[in-house]
């Protein structure tokens, strides 16, 4: 259906694309990963006609229609939910707008401008039928109903539905155009875990070919059928899931150092003899031959190491007290909305929590109260009395950093003792080397600002960790060496995030903002999975056993309704 040929691309700071090949055919899921700046989404816009490669073409369809969910949401705060999905028909609304305007018209035309208008009218209006207008109103419907929405949303404004529900307006604008490929760029950002498991049944169900950017390796696992992997410009495509991919990219590694081993084995073993024996009278000849073969042997590459990432551990935490963090009969909210409602938690040295709950929960205002930059309207949280040393990564990096500083200077008004070589070598673990130190703060991409966040984070002899989405615009290299040095740091560590492969990988402990309270499982995400299906398991079955219940009520009552009648029928007699 599509294919990209030897598609490069060279901006003016360097070339991020050479000679990338790979096809998308029907039935095809295709996920495109790689470090950030690797030149995924550059693809797609080429893909999308937003953007001319440099050299190469895309092969496609006669008449091949892409439908393109970019990363930022384009929406319309004041529109309300129908007109938001309705603006995705922006050639039927230009007809009914010019409908609208003939209509007006005809209020006050009189002679031949009447019938000019009269014609007109006709014109669009068989235009309008026969691009499929009148069935519009009925197209949307359905639509809004498929991403979930509820009969009466669709009269409410986009600006009161979170992130979560506008990437699903987004989504749905790009399904009514009837694409027969999708392109979906970073679709889990921002959204809950109960939308991302709701887009996932929905993608795996829709029968569209498509390719997918995510940082998500979750998601990818449960979604796509195969890997182009983006490294140093060049696209490699390996068969099967995420993980399917890893494991090949490692077996094909291996392989490729073995051979590479043998070969310089070998090479080196024949140089030897040339060596030896090309002076020699009687051996000579046999040495040239040898030489000669040497020089005509294609050379098996050593295989790379992986692009570049971050390189960091937390510093050694000093021992705190056992107790962390202790809320108590906690109650706050904003407004009429209760976010607490006498919840309790304790939090213990060494545990690393996990907090999951939909957006709007009150995870992120949890962990302000923790950290007291909020009050709570009733009960307490407290910190630990005995060396308890809290430090916080804020969701919103944009607030949390210093626009006006460099990069350097963000570092090194931390650490005034610091030499200027400490600085940098801390600096270049975190990917910002050479000039690139000077930048300004407010000039950094989204990834960059978390890179230098936690950056920062190092500096201190922190034994309690508060991270807020820590993964938000981290590549999936930097959020498995994240992952690495949580799980080697000795401290406590309580965590939000989206990102359930992290989650798995990181969290002891799982919370769970329920109904104003703080549910504790204790064990790692795995278990809480398994705990929160036989929860859902019990609650069907109470579901249906109530159902039984008030069936043979039902059934019972209109047996002695059916005997009452009888036996006054009787009295009658």
């Amino acid at each position: 259906m599509l294919r990209l040929e030897n598609i490069s691309k060279i901006y003016p700071t360097g070339e991020v694309l050479k000679d990338v090949t790979w096809e998308l055919k029907q039935g095809d899921r295709i996920g495109l990963v790689g470090p950030n700046g690797s030149g995924k989404s550059t693809q797609f816009k080429i893909i999308a006609g937003v953007e001319e490669p440099t050299s190469g073409q895309i092969l496609r369809q006669a008449g091949l229609h892409v439908g393109y969910l970019n990363q930022e949401f384009a929406v319309t705060a004041t529109n309300t939910v129908r007109e938001e999905f309705s603006s995705s028909f922006v050639e039927l609304n230009i007809i009914h707008h010019a409908l609208t305007a003939v209509h007006h018209d005809l209020e006050h035309a009189q002679g031949a401008d009447l019938d000019k208008l009269l014609k007109k009218m006709d014109l669009l209006q068989r235009e309008y039928e026969a691009k499929g207008g009148y069935a519009q109103e009925s197209k949307v419907e359905k639509m809004m109903a498929e991403m979930g929405f509820a009969q009466g949303d669709g009269d409410r404004f986009v600006s009161e539905f979170s992130g979560g529900w506008q990437m699903r307006m987004n989504l749905g604008k790009v399904l009514l155009q009837k694409p027969d490929v999708l392109l979906l760029d970073e679709p889990t950002n921002h959204i809950d875990m109960r939308t991302i498991e709701w887009l996932e049944t929905f993608l795996r169900d829709l029968s569209t070919p498509m390719a997918i950017i995510s940082h998500d390796r979750h998601f990818l696992d449960r979604l796509c059928t195969s890997i182009v992997e983006m490294e140093r410009g060049e696209a490699s495509t390996y068969l099967g899931n995420y993980s399917t991919y890893l494991t090949n990219k490692e077996l094909n590694r291996e392989a490729q150092m073995a051979a590479f081993e043998r070969q310089q084995k070998e090479m080196e073993r024949q140089q030897t003899f040339v060596d030896r024996f090309r002076a020699s009278a009687t051996r000579s000849t046999q040495a040239k031959s040898r030489e000669k073969q040497l020089d005509k042997i294609e050379l098996v590459e050593r295989p790379e190491d992986g692009e570049r990432t971050l390189v960091f551990h937390f510093p050694a935490a000093a021992r705190s007290g056992r107790e962390i963090v202790t809320i108590r009969d906690l109650t706050h909210g904003y407004n009429d909305n209760i976010l607490f409602l006498d919840a309790n938690l304790q939090i213990e040295r060494g545990e690393r929590i996990a907090v999951l709950g939909p957006n709007g929960a009150g995870k992120s205002t949890l962990l302000r109260l923790i950290t007291g930059r909020e009050k709570p309207d009733g009960g307490s949280v407290k910190l630990g009395d005995h060396n308890v040393r809290p430090a916080y990564f804020e969701q919103n990096q944009a607030e949390a950093l210093d626009l006006d500083k460099t990069i350097i200077a963000t570092i090194a008004d931390e650490v005034p003792l610091w030499k200027n070589e400490e600085v940098r070598a801390l600096l270049g673990r975190f990917l910002f080397g050479g000039d690139a130190v000077f930048k300004k703060v407010e000039s950094l991409s989204g990834g960059e600002k978390a890179r230098l966040a936690l950056a920062k984070m190092l500096l201190g002899a922190n034994n309690f960790l508060i991270l807020d989405e820590p993964t938000n615009h981290l590549d999936i290299p930097a959020k498995e060496t994240l992952e690495d040095a949580l799980k080697k740091f000795d401290g406590t560590v309580v965590v939000i995030s989206h990102d359930r492969y992290f989650i798995s990988q990181i969290a002891t402990k799982i919370v769970e903002i329920r109904d104003g309270q703080l549910v504790v499982y204790h064990g790692n995400y795995n278990y809480y999975l398994e705990l929160k299906e036989e929860e859902r398991l019990r609650a069907e079955a109470a579901k249906q056993a109530a159902e039984k219940a008030a069936e043979l009520a039902a059934k019972r009552v209109k047996e002695l309704a059916k005997q009452k009648v009888k036996e006054q029928a009787k009295k009658g007699h």
